[in-house]
């Protein structure tokens, strides 16, 4: 016997769909094709990628299950007044608030709902406090309460061809991959691999034995491989290296730092065909791989899968998956004198060394070998940033920033504002 029907207004409309236990997430992507709401941590709730509004209120739909929202209004980005949704995605195109586009629908819905209930241009803590609940902000606040503050005081935006044609150098320039930013993106169609797999492909996961759970839906193959994402880790902190002796006046010491970016590994592939990118539209701070020692796994089991089940699969790893397999920024330690001469300690990791010395020639690099998750330079700016940030601080300033490429910025502090905080202008 079929499960009964439950019964909701979604987007104006009112449909009904089986009480099978999925949560309104899945419902919404694989039942009705509204992508626009984004899988980054399914189903813990902590990234707000899946945010919708109900009656309203913003509620991320992968911790909902559909039963809860039985006779309510479910608003997606696809659903929002075409007019409004215009005018959030110009707002954040205008400002810079939007990169690859995939955390920023379920951003626009929650700021809408702030507008809506009648928050003004000028309540940036209600737009901090709303941020709360997104992890990825590639752009960073600043920008995101620029565009707040274009959209609710309803500031005419002129979008030429030339706003976005700079937006997405940008976007290259800082994720070394080619990326689009138009409006469509920041409305959350930037063709990413889960977005854009054919309806009644398979969902493929990871299962614990290293192999993959093949299953109709994505709710189905997560309940087979049983496997439950934790939410918190309940390891301390751990500073693998030691900052060398010396007379130094600045020093820093990081620990592997996980790249965090939202958009999981996925790609899907038809039988006999070339699996999609993972890298769809750049974003992942360089931490996504196609080849090389890192390679994402997604590629090759959608292309196996996809043969084997003679059907299109779409594989797809967790969020807990790409803290576990993804590769970290390099360990640091190290100090610098006020001549900018220093030692600096970094986790054996290949060319970090030439990476660091690129930019700091005066301070000298010892790699180490330390047991741990796996490093590489290809995460953005890894091991140089960091050798800047000590010589800022044995400087006392910013200044120019020259990258190893040649590439420069000049980055100040301006004075507090108002609200008692320092503006970094780049």
């Amino acid at each position: 016997m079929s499960p009964p029907d439950l019964s909701l207004v979604l987007n104006g409309q009112r449909i009904e769909v089986p009480d099978d236990g999925r949560n309104l997430l899945d419902i919404l992507r694989e039942e009705f094709g509204l992508t626009g709401a984004k899988d980054g941590c399914s189903p813990q709730g902590q990234c707000g990628c899946c945010t919708v509004l109900v009656d309203g209120a913003p509620r991320v739909a992968c911790v909902t299950p559909v039963r809860r929202v039985v006779g309510r209004h479910v608003t997606t980005i696809e659903g929002l007044d075409p007019g409004q949704a215009a005018a959030w995605g110009a707002a954040f195109l205008a400002s810079g608030a939007s990169q690859c586009g995939f955390c920023t629908p379920g951003i626009m819905l929650r700021l809408e709902a702030l507008r809506s209930a009648g928050h003004d241009a000028s309540d940036v803590h209600a737009v901090e406090q709303a941020l709360l609940a997104h992890l990825c902000r590639c752009t960073g606040w600043q920008t995101i309460g620029e565009a707040w503050s274009l959209r609710v005081a309803e500031t005419p935006v002129d979008l030429p061809s030339r706003v976005e044609t700079s937006a997405e150098e940008r976007a290259q320039l800082e994720g070394g991959v080619e990326q689009r930013v138009r409006l469509s993106v920041a409305l959350g169609a930037g063709g990413f691999s889960a977005d854009t797999a054919p309806a009644d492909a398979l969902r493929a996961v990871p299962a614990s034995d290293g192999g993959w759970v093949v299953a109709p839906t994505s709710s189905e193959a997560r309940r087979l491989a049983r496997r439950v994402q934790g939410r918190r880790s309940t390891l301390p902190v751990r500073w693998p290296l030691e900052i060398p002796d010396g007379d130094w006046v600045a020093r820093l010491r990081t620990t592997w730092v996980e790249p965090a970016y939202l958009e999981p590994d996925a790609a899907w592939c038809a039988p006999g065909g070339e699996p999609s990118s993972p890298v769809a539209n750049g974003g992942a701070f360089g931490a996504k791989a196609t080849n090389g020692p890192h390679r994402s796994p997604v590629m090759e089991a959608a292309r196996r899968l996809a043969d084997e089940h003679g059907r299109p699969v779409l594989a797809q790893i967790s969020r807990e998956d790409t803290v576990r397999w993804g590769p970290k920024r390099p360990p640091i330690a190290g100090g610098v004198d006020e001549q900018g001469r220093g030692k600096l300690r970094v986790v054996a990791t290949p060319g970090i060394a030439d990476r660091i010395r690129a930019v700091a020639p005066l301070v000298e690099v010892e790699e180490v070998e330390v047991d741990g998750p796996s490093t590489s330079i290809e995460l953005r700016a890894a091991g140089w940033a960091e050798a800047l940030v000590l010589l800022a601080g044995a400087r006392g300033s910013v200044g120019t920033l020259r990258a190893p490429n040649g590439a420069q910025a000049r980055a100040e502090f301006e004075d507090p504002s108002p609200s008692g905080r320092r503006r970094l202008v780049v």
